[in-house]
C-alpha cells in the first residue's frame, strides 16, 4: 500500500512538473485552462494543485485562489482551495516532522534559517505569529508550515491552527476574485 502510495506521488509530481514545465502555470488564465480540460475531475485538480504548490513552494498559491474563484464561483473556489492548501500544509508539516532540520534549512536562504530558528525555538509568541501568518494574506505560510515542523509544536495544535486561521484569507480571496470576475 505505501509504495502505492509513493508511487502515485511521484507520477502526480511528474504531471504536474510537466504542466508547470510547459508554461500551464504562468498565469491565472493558463492555469484555469489547463484545470478546465479536466472536465469533471476540475475541481479535484485544482485541489491537488493546491496541495502540491504548498509542498513545493514554487508558484503563488492566490494563483490557484483566483482560479478557483473564477471557475466555481466564491463558495466552490473557496472548499477547493481551502482543503487544497489545508493539506498541502499538513503534508508539509508531516515532512519536515520526518526528515527534520536538513530538509527545511535548504528553504530558508543563509542565515535566516539559523535566525528564524533560534527565535521559534525560545519565542513564546511563535504560535501566535503562526496563527496571524494563517489568517493574514502575503505571509510566507507555506514555507512556516514546514518550519513549523521541526517545533515542538504538536501535529494537533498545528492542524487547529490551518483548520481555524487558514479560511479566513482564503474567503476573502475567493469573494474578491468571484467577483472581480463577474
Amino acid at each position: 500500500m505505501t509504495a502505492l502510495f509513493f508511487i502515485f506521488c511521484i507520477a502526480l509530481c511528474g504531471v504536474l512538473i510537466k504542466a508547470y514545465l510547459d508554461g500551464k502555470f504562468d498565469s491565472a488564465e493558463t492555469l484555469q485552462q489547463y484545470i478546465a480540460g479536466f472536465g469533471l475531475l476540475a475541481p479535484v485538480v485544482l485541489v491537488t494543485v493546491q496541495a502540491v504548490q504548498v509542498v513545493l513552494p514554487v508558484l503563488p498559491g492566490f494563483l490557484g485562489c483566483i482560479v478557483g474563484a473564477v471557475m466555481f464561483g466564491w463558495a466552490g473556489g473557496f472548499w477547493c482551495n481551502y482543503i487544497g492548501i489545508s493539506m498541502g500544509s499538513l503534508i508539509a508539516f508531516i515532512l519536515a516532522r520526518k526528515y527534520g532540520q536538513g530538509l527545511v534549512s535548504k528553504m530558508f536562504p543563509g542565515k535566516k534559517y539559523d535566525k528564524w530558528a533560534g527565535w521559534a525555538a525560545e519565542s513564546k509568541s511563535y504560535t501566535v505569529l503562526l496563527f496571524l501568518g494563517m489568517v493574514l494574506p502575503l505571509f510566507p505560510d507555506d514555507y512556516f508550515c514546514y518550519f513549523t515542523g521541526i517545533t515542538k509544536m504538536s501535529f494537533r495544535k498545528f492542524a487547529a491552527i490551518i483548520i481555524v486561521g487558514k479560511p479566513w484569507c482564503i474567503l476573502a480571496y475567493s469573494i474578491i476574485f468571484s467577483t472581480a470576475a463577474s
